[in-house]
């Protein structure tokens, strides 16, 4: 059984990391680390592409751990913003020699044999614009293993749903599964996915991915095959969603108000019964990759 977490609930979690046990630069390392361990880089070529916020920072970081190794790879920056800790590993990347350069919209990355995309990552929603619309197609029309990190850019962390997003191969989320990976969209973008630990320290338990013989309410008793049982389709789910209202918050709520449990069906189906929510595991278990290396 491993946790599954709202966008919400990951902030919340690193902030209290941060400020009790791990300094933030350590954890970017160690989220860089982790993407590092998840990949073969004789593959070829590496193109890596950065955004703004920490997301981009991993990105640096991974570039870093990359040139500290011998492996080139090239950086393109599709922001000219930085978080604090991204510029941190921006300088450094370039202390070590890395190619970076600003991406203009006119690149063709059809040339790397990976592309790495750190460009938006687990709070954004909305329509995606500008220069990161550009990248995220030209990712896409690549022929390059794609490697997503903690999110494929363009993706909603708590909703799963997307306009355009990042297609990959693999993505590594970081601390723990996000709800969006399980909703909306997320099957038609993310390939494999695996979670880098990095010591991130949860405030709370949201839901839960599990086997259904894993499966128990201890709150209410009920019984995942009894007779209290109330099916839905993700299409009847997404018919009574309001004010932004994700499935898991739907399901909660109506299991809670028609004293049932309620089972939205589907690819990666979920159960709840008011008190405690399940993300039913089907197919390969996401692998967990241990990065906990100080830089």
């Amino acid at each position: 059984m491993k946790d599954v977490i709202t966008v919400h609930t990951m902030r919340e979690s690193d902030a209290h990391t941060i400020a009790n046990y791990v300094p933030s630069k350590e954890l970017m390392y160690r989220a860089a680390m982790g993407v590092y361990r998840a990949v073969d880089w004789n593959r070829g070529t590496i193109g890596i592409l950065t955004g703004a916020g920490n997301n981009g920072g991993d990105g640096y970081a991974l570039a870093c751990i990359l040139a500290d190794r011998g492996i080139p790879c090239c950086v393109y920056r599709v922001s000219e913003k930085f978080s604090e800790d991204g510029r941190h590993y921006h300088d450094l990347a370039q202390e070590k020699g890395v190619d970076i350069r600003l991406f203009t919209g006119e690149e063709d990355l059809r040339g790397y044999d990976i592309l790495v995309d750190c460009m938006l990552g687990t709070g954004f929603s909305g329509r995606v614009r500008d220069l990161y619309r550009a990248a995220i197609k030209a990712v896409n029309n690549a022929r390059a293993y794609v490697v997503s990190v903690d999110i494929n850019s363009g993706m909603n962390g708590d909703s799963g749903k997307a306009e355009l997003a990042v297609k990959s191969d693999l993505t590594v989320t970081i601390g723990y599964l996000k709800t969006g990976f399980f909703l909306g969209d997320a099957i038609w973008y993310v390939g494999k996915l695996v979670v880098a630990d990095i010591g991130i320290r949860l405030v709370r338990d949201e839901y839960y991915l599990a086997r259904e013989e894993e499966i128990v309410f201890p709150h209410s008793g009920w019984d995942l095959y009894g007779d209290r049982v109330e099916m839905l389709t993700p299409g009847e789910a997404e018919d009574q969603l309001k004010n932004g209202q994700t499935v898991p918050e739907l399901a909660i709520e109506l299991a809670l108000k028609e004293q049932r449990l309620i089972r939205v069906i589907g690819k990666n189906p979920l159960v709840s019964d008011g008190y405690r929510t399940y993300f039913i595991e089907e197919g390969t278990f996401p692998e967990e990759i241990v990065s906990r290396d100080p830089i």
